[in-house]
């Protein structure tokens, strides 16, 4: 392993829309970090432009930039583009951070310039349940975290490759998102909630980059406040919580993550296991959520973009 990269800027991403303990704490735990050099930038997508009232004083180092009503990701994006340092940390919120994590997961950086990556052990609030240990790509085209809602029995203790970073602690290499950007893009903004994370760890993987865990970088997540709205939290078979635009908005963000980077043979190959996940999602949808099927039609036009998205960075629909 190389030197650890101890004296690069790192530059901290953190999106919200409400003031709120789990935003102090988040902020709290940037601030304690034993690693020297970060800069922080707050994105206020909240209405009012409240948010900041009562936090400048508190957190001098941070920026705070307003953006309302803008997505995750048109968010993220404003706060990537802003920022300068060679790493950045995106995080929710809910995220709060163990004082050496910088430090500990600049150490995946450190193992190749391949590296564009890098995915902390997230725990649960409780501190015993797995949140994720990484992101994988199923067979059914999902996204999945490793060790998702497990008790942490060490079983994930020893560092290696993995195929992305799930998007409530996302760790970048700033020349990876510069490469993979596309149409001035670093998220996709048609995504707004939902499978961004897979959606760059796949274009990554296009452009040789790679995924890397190191289980000594732990941070903390609330998994649900954001998207669930109080209810759920914490809770198995999430999209059971989710309101009818949020849901419609999942479903149509795995299909666009296909549409932009799956090659035609393994989709071929996958398509049995595609199609039964897609008629237990819908089936489920068409039996208590129907609302859901209004929403997800009035937002069909991007699919159109993902496929003119496809083609303009890899320059054919069907490439191997």
């Amino acid at each position: 392993m190389r030197q650890v990269l101890s004296k690069e800027l790192v530059s901290v991403v953190v999106v919200s829309a409400k003031d709120s303990d789990y935003l102090k704490a988040c902020l709290d735990s940037i601030k304690g970090q034993d690693y020297p050099r970060v800069e922080v930038f707050l994105i206020d997508t909240s209405d009012a432009h409240d948010l900041g009232q009562g936090l400048a004083g508190d957190y001098p180092f941070m920026t705070l930039c307003h953006s309302s009503g803008a997505s995750y990701c048109q968010a993220l994006n404003m706060g990537i583009e802003i920022s300068r340092g060679k790493f950045i940390l995106c995080l929710n919120d809910d995220v709060i951070l163990d004082k050496s994590f910088i430090q500990e997961a600049l150490k995946g950086f450190a193992v190749s310039k391949n590296i564009g990556m890098v995915s902390a052990k997230v725990l649960r609030f409780d501190k015993r349940t797995i949140d994720s240990a990484g992101l994988r790509l199923s067979i059914w085209c999902t996204a999945k975290e490793r060790g998702y809602g497990r008790q942490d029995k060490g079983q994930f203790e020893k560092q290696g490759f993995v195929f992305g970073v799930g998007g409530a602690v996302a760790f970048y290499r700033r020349e990876m998102l510069e490469r993979i950007k596309l149409e001035g893009e670093y998220f996709d903004n048609d995504f707004g909630f939902f499978y961004e994370d897979l959606d760059v760890a796949w274009r990554a993987e296009r452009h040789r980059f790679r995924g890397y865990y190191i289980p000594t970088a732990v941070a903390y997540h609330l998994r649900g406040l954001t998207t669930r709205k109080g209810r759920g939290i914490d809770k198995p078979f999430a999209r059971r919580f989710l309101d009818d635009e949020l849901h419609a908005g999942l479903i149509k963000n795995r299909y666009l993550t296909v549409i932009k980077n799956e090659r035609l043979f393994n989709f071929i190959l996958h398509l049995p296991f595609i199609f039964l996940y897609d008629c237990v999602s819908w089936g489920y949808i068409f039996l208590c959520k129907r609302a859901v099927i209004g929403y997800f039609l009035r937002n069909s036009g991007c699919f159109k973009r993902a496929f003119r998205k496809r083609k303009e960075k890899q320059g054919s629909f069907l490439y191997s």
